[in-house]
C-alpha cells in the first residue's frame, strides 16, 4: 500500500521547484531535508533523537523509542520573485515534498523507509522571435524511494546505510510558432538505484546533561542507469522524430557525496549545528543532447555550509515551554554552471514546533527566505519565500495493553 501511494506522489513532488535554471542537467538538487531540518537552515548530519525521521544521515535511525513508530509528511508551498534584464516576473508552486516513517526492529536497530526528491524540474516562460513566438517550459523530476537501517554497536556509535531506488522522468519542451509550428523536446527518464552510508559518535560532558555529536555521511560515485532521447516535430511535416536516443549508462554519472556536521546539545534544552556538504559533481560524466540541451552548460563542484539551532524552554512545563523554536542559515555553491557563471543561492529561515494535546504528534511550520543568482555576471535574480509544514505523527504501535 505505502509504495503504492509513494509511486503514485511522485509527479506531485516534482513540481515544488519554479525555476528556469531546472532546465539545466537534472534540475535542482534536493537535501533530503525535513521540515525541522529547513527551519534550522538544513543541517542534519548530525543531529539524532527519537523524535524525528532524519534521512540526511542513516546512522540516526539507531536512536528510536521502543514502543514509537513515527511518520513524517512535509508539504511546500513557494512565492518566486524574479528579475532579468529589468523585467520582473512571479510565480507560484507546491505540493508534497516528502513522506517518511522511522521504527525501532531490535534492541540498538532501527530503520527508516520513505519518498523523498532527488531533483526537480519546473518553468515556463517565453517571449518574441523574428517572425513568430518561442515558449519554454520544463516538468518532472527524479525521486527515490528508500529503505534505511541504523545500528548501535556500543555506546554512542551509531552507524547506518540508505537503499534508494531512483526514478522519474523529466522534460524541457521548446515551442516556436512562426510560419508553422515546432517543438523540441529533451526527456530523461530514470531507473536506478542508489546508496549512502552514515556515522555519528556521540560525546557527552562532564555535567551530563551536554552532549557533542559528530556526524559525516558518504555516498560513492556511480553510473546513472536509464535512457535520454530528443524528440522533434513540425507541422509542416507531420511526423513527430525521436533524436539521440541512448542509454544513460556509462554517460550519465552521480559525483562522490561527502557530509559532515558537528552538532552541540546544551541541557537538553539548545541545539547548536553546523554541517559542510561536497559533491565532486566537475568529475561526473554528462552526454548532451545535440541541439537540444542548453549551451555553454557545464557542471561544477557543489558544496554547501549551513547552521542552524533548536530551542526548547521546557518540554515538560507549560504548552509554550514545550513549543520548539528553530532558526539558520546557508550558503550552497551549486553544480550549474551556464556560461561561465556558476548558480548560487543562500538564505535564512525560521520556524516553531507545535505539539498536539496528546503531546506526541507536532505541527511544524517554517519560513524560509532563499536568493539565487549567478556570478560573476548575473543572469536571473531570484527571491524565494517558502512556506513548509510538516506533521510529525508519533504512534504508539507496538504499546501492549493489560487486562485487569
Amino acid at each position: 500500500m505505502f509504495i503504492a501511494m509513494a509511486l503514485g506522489c511522485g509527479a506531485a513532488m516534482a513540481q515544488i521547484v519554479t525555476t528556469p535554471y531546472s532546465k539545466m542537467g537534472y534540475g535542482m538538487l534536493s537535501d533530503n531535508v525535513s521540515s525541522i531540518q529547513r527551519s534550522m537552515g538544513g543541517v542534519g548530519y548530525a543531529m539524532k533523537g527519537g523524535r524525528i525521521v532524519n534521512v540526511m544521515n542513516p546512522a540516526s535511525y539507531a536512536d528510536v523509542d521502543s514502543l514509537t513508530f513515527l511518520w513524517d509528511v512535509g508539504i511546500d508551498l513557494t512565492n518566486l520573485w524574479s528579475k532579468e534584464n529589468g523585467k520582473e516576473g512571479y510565480n507560484f508552486g507546491g505540493g508534497l515534498d516528502y513522506l517518511t516513517g522511522h521504527f525501532k526492529v531490535a534492541k540498538g536497530l532501527g530503520a527508516s523507509f520513505g519518498l523523498l526528491p532527488y531533483s526537480s524540474v519546473g518553468y515556463a516562460y517565453g517571449g518574441t522571435i523574428e517572425g513568430g513566438s518561442e515558449a519554454r517550459s520544463g516538468s518532472g523530476g527524479l525521486n527515490q524511494l528508500y529503505l534505511g537501517v541504523g545500528y548501535q554497536p556500543f555506546k554512542s556509535f551509531n552507524v547506518g546505510v540508505n537503499f534508494a531506488y531512483l526514478f522519474g522522468t523529466t522534460s524541457n519542451l521548446t515551442l516556436i510558432t512562426s510560419n508553422s509550428t515546432s517543438y523540441f523536446s529533451r526527456n530523461m527518464r530514470l531507473r536506478d538505484w542508489n546508496a549512502q552510508v552514515g556515522i555519528q559518535y556521540s560525546l557527552p560532558l562532564v555535567n551530563g546533561r551536554d552532549l557533542i555529536t559528530l556526524g559525516a555521511t558518504f555516498q560513492p560515485k556511480k553510473s546513472f542507469h536509464g535512457d535520454t532521447w530528443g524528440t522533434s516535430y513540425d507541422s509542416q511535416d507531420t511526423k513527430v522524430d525521436t533524436v539521440g536516443f541512448t542509454s544513460m549508462k556509462g554517460k550519465y554519472e552521480q559525483p562522490v557525496s561527502i557530509g559532515v556536521g558537528l552538532s552541540y546539545n546544551i541541557n537538553r534544552k539548545l541545539t547548536l549545528e553546523a554541517d559542510y556538504t561536497y559533491q565532486k559533481w566537475s568529475k561526473a560524466k554528462y552526454q548532451p543532447i545535440d541541439g537540444f540541451e542548453p549551451q555553454n552548460m557545464k557542471f561544477d563542484d557543489r558544496w554547501k555550509v549551513a547552521a542552524g539551532l533548536q530551542f526548547t524552554p521546557n518540554k515538560r512545563g507549560s504548552y509554550f515551554g514545550a513549543m520548539a523554536f528553530r532558526a539558520g542559515v546557508f550558503y550552497n555553491h551549486d553544480y550549474l554552471n551556464y556560461n561561465g557563471n556558476n548558480v548560487r543561492d543562500y538564505g535564512a529561515s525560521i520556524g516553531v514546533g507545535l505539539p498536539a494535546p496528546n503531546g506526541k504528534t507536532t505541527v511544524n511550520l517554517g519560513v524560509e527566505w532563499r536568493h539565487r543568482e549567478t556570478s560573476p555576471t548575473q543572469l536571473i535574480t531570484e527571491n524565494y519565500l517558502n512556506i513548509t509544514l510538516g506533521v510529525n505523527f508519533n504512534e504508539l504501535w507496538f504499546w501492549k495493553s493489560r487486562i485487569r
